[in-house]
Parts: structure tokens; sequence; C-alpha cells
């Protein structure tokens, strides 16, 4: 079983970091973390290569982690929340994810032949909801076929307590955690 993490905290021993450990503590089989903020991904420049060829026209560490998505079994995204949304730099690597949508919109393929369980953990230190970082997080997961999406675990109020220690997301953890090796 292959599980992709993307990662889309600046913080390397921030709460969503700690929270991805917890993960990989549990996971079966292998899995491949995209750190957002020190990969070299570059954001689509609407090149529109993509319109009519399979892939994309920048040649980066984006094309290995296309390969990987093909593979994979599990996606989870990770994020804190900056602004009632996902970070800007996780956004950047969603951009690339633009191939998909026109080889299935445009070139009427499908990219991605292999179904895949998705999940979703926010963190927020702020006072704003989940409700949009996670829709954009399930287009997301949409776009690289994933439709059996476990329900998203979140951690509020992380200026004010650390989200390892916050006992609802420990469990939905293990929840995501059964969900993706069973």
């Amino acid at each position: 079983m292959k599980t992709l993490i993307l990662n889309g905290s600046p913080r390397i021993m921030g709460d969503t970091a700690s929270l991805i450990e917890k993960v990989t503590e549990g996971i079966v089989g292998e899995y491949r973390i995209v750190d957002a903020y020190s990969c070299s991904i570059s954001p689509c420049i609407d090149c529109r290569y993509c319109w009519e060829k399979q892939g994309c026209a920048i040649k980066d560490e984006m094309q290995v982690i296309y390969e990987y998505i093909q593979d994979c079994d599990n996606i989870l995204i990770a994020s804190p929340i900056y602004f009632s949304e996902l970070t800007g730099k996780l956004l950047e690597v969603r951009s690339r994810l633009q191939t998909y949508w026109c080889a299935k919109y445009l070139r009427k393929e499908e990219p991605i032949m292999k179904s895949k369980k998705g999940a979703v953990i926010l963190v927020g230190g702020g006072d704003g909801g989940i409700n949009k970082p996670y829709d954009t997080a399930c287009t997301l997961l949409h776009h690289m076929n994933c439709y059996n999406i476990h329900e998203a675990v979140y951690s509020h109020n992380t200026n004010e307590r650390p989200a390892i220690k916050d006992k609802a997301v420990l469990s939905g953890i293990n929840s995501i955690l059964d969900f993706f090796n069973n």
C-alpha cells in the first residue's frame, strides 16, 4: 500500500508536522511526504500545454509526484489554515493538478485510473472555520480520483493548546489510519 501525504505547513516542528508524524507511525506500507514549503515544485503558469497533451510542460519535482499519484492507494492533505484557506504554498502545488482537470474535461480522457481513499487534517490557531479549506482539499482529492474521503480531522485553537495534545484529533487520526489501512 502507498500513501501520498501533502504537507502544507512551513513549520517543520509545528502542529501539522506532529500530526503527520502520528499518521506515519501507524500507516501500513510506504508513504511519501511532499512538503509544499521545501519541495521544488513551481506553480502552474497557465501555458495550456495540458490542454492538448498529457502531463505538464514544467519539468520539476512534480513529475515524480504525478507518478506517485497514479500508483498510490491513499492521499492525505494536511495543512494549517491561513485566512480561512489552505496555505499558499500548498495551493501552488495544487495548481499543478490542472493537468488532470484538462485531461478529463478538455481532452475527454480519464487521467487517473486507480481510485484512492482520501483524508484531510486541518490545524487552526485562530477563529476561522474549516468549511472553505476542507472544500478546497476535497476538490484536490477529487482531481486525483479520490472520492472515498474520510471526514475532516481538525485541531482548533492551537495557539492555546498543541494539536498533538488534542484528544479528539488523536482519535481522528486513529480513525484515518483504520480507514487507510483496511
